[in-house]
């Protein structure tokens, strides 16, 4: 019979196991700690049945691993075994990189000891104590703050499925709270139209090094069409450059978002989108599905022109010779155009990131009145509550604008 022993806020359950070649008497023990969302009666019946659960997997040689095993050791098989396997490439290196850290902090604790307050502390230390790059102390975002936590939870979650732990002790710690920037850094109209028209500005780079010639030079035309998609459509980098030709429907004005793009030790791998209603067809505006005829007609002669060497498989954005383009090519082209206009004109343009022109879409598209439904399926968010959270202050001012134009229609009675 189990015997249980009140331990301050916890229970320990101990299950006689047999005696040693002294005599000496030999116990199992384990950890019951009461959830505190539920009664007193609850958490007696709950501790009656962990210990009658306890004593039969005791009894019968399958007692969990839990007390035995650490969460370092069990970290490298859950990544080997459940991350490898199921994640994404992106969300492999990412999860990699702050299991590291999380390892740091509670790796030689035993999975079974591991307890609401380890977690909560080991947050609050990282918080406190930041990182150091480049020599100088750097705080953790509150992103990065609540991605580090749902990693100890998903792996503590899988130990559960695995009968290593009997509970995940993250549903008693609350998660770091996100902080969102009271605005999403993108154009406003103005400045959506003169960075578009900037785009069709010729412009001249020295002809060599120490060169008094100067060519004559454009923003190349799939880059162009990188970033009308990005603030026309509301495509992400990754949607964009994984787009191939069948994706288009020239006839229709559509484009369909059904894959992603990203890299692999210089591999280009292509992989499902973000979520599942990230999957969608989105309409585009002709100046969009003009560019990608230029484009299309481009790319034949280029490839006619290199023969053998092309590289391409039918996608539409690339390198010189049609390999998938790098995925950080965009953004520094991106964020050059930026600059080179903000040298060359007294109105400034915000420096903004190439996915500040997805931004850019969703708050015109808001402001002109366009209802959260249709931009949140632009988007492909999973569901309106993610574009309503990120989107307030656009929701906001278009609210204050529909109060202001109630309040001219009363008056002019």
């Amino acid at each position: 019979m189990a015997t249980i022993t009140k331990r301050g806020d916890t229970y320990r359950i101990r299950v006689y196991v047999g005696k040693d070649l002294t005599g000496k008497q030999l116990f199992t023990s384990t950890t019951f700690i009461p959830d505190p969302s539920k009664t007193k009666k609850q958490n007696n019946d709950n501790l009656k049945l962990f210990a009658l659960q306890f004593e039969k997997q005791v009894k019968t040689g399958q007692l969990l691993s839990g007390d035995k095993l650490t969460f370092k050791k069990y970290a490298d098989t859950w990544y080997k075994e459940y991350v490898e396997k199921q994640y994404k490439d992106n969300t492999k290196d990412f999860t990699k990189k702050y299991l590291d850290i999380i390892v740091q902090g509670i790796g030689h604790l035993k999975m079974s000891e591991i307890t609401p307050l380890h977690i909560q502390r080991f947050i609050d230390s990282i918080e406190e104590r930041g990182y150091i790059r480049n020599g100088e102390r750097h705080d953790y975002s509150s992103g990065t703050l609540r991605r580090i936590y749902n990693i100890i939870s998903s792996s503590l979650t899988q130990a559960v499925y695995w009968q290593i732990i009997y509970d995940n002790p993250c549903r008693r710690v609350k998660p770091p709270k996100m902080e969102r920037s009271e605005k999403v850094k993108s154009f406003n109209l103005e400045e959506a139209k003169r960075f578009l028209a900037f785009l069709d500005e010729p412009y001249k780079t020295p002809h060599g090094a120490k060169s008094d010639y100067y060519d004559e030079k454009a923003v190349p035309l799939q880059y162009k069409a990188i970033f009308y998609l990005a603030m026309f459509c509301g495509f992400r980098r990754g949607e964009i450059l994984a787009l191939t030709w069948d994706d288009i429907d020239f006839k229709n004005n559509t484009i369909r978002i059904s894959k992603s793009l990203s890299f692999k030790s210089g591999i280009a791998v292509i992989d499902t989108t973000k979520n599942r209603t990230s999957n969608r067809i989105v309409s585009a505006p002709d100046s969009c599905i003009d560019l990608l005829h230029q484009l299309k007609s481009e790319q034949l002669q280029n490839r006619f022109l290199l023969g053998s060497y092309w590289r391409g498989e039918g996608n539409i954005f690339s390198q010189d010779n049609g390999y998938w383009m790098y995925k950080d090519s965009p953004n520094q082209r991106f964020k050059a155009t930026i600059e080179r206009y903000n040298e060359t004109h007294d109105d400034k343009l915000p420096e903004i990131t190439l996915h500040g022109l997805r931004h850019t879409m969703a708050t015109l598209m808001i402001a002109q009145g366009e209802d959260i439904k249709t931009v949140s399926s632009r988007l492909g968010h999973a569901d309106t509550s993610t574009t309503l959270d990120i989107y307030t202050h656009a929701i906001k001012n278009r609210d204050q604008e529909a109060s202001n134009n109630l309040e001219r229609i009363l008056n002019a009675m």
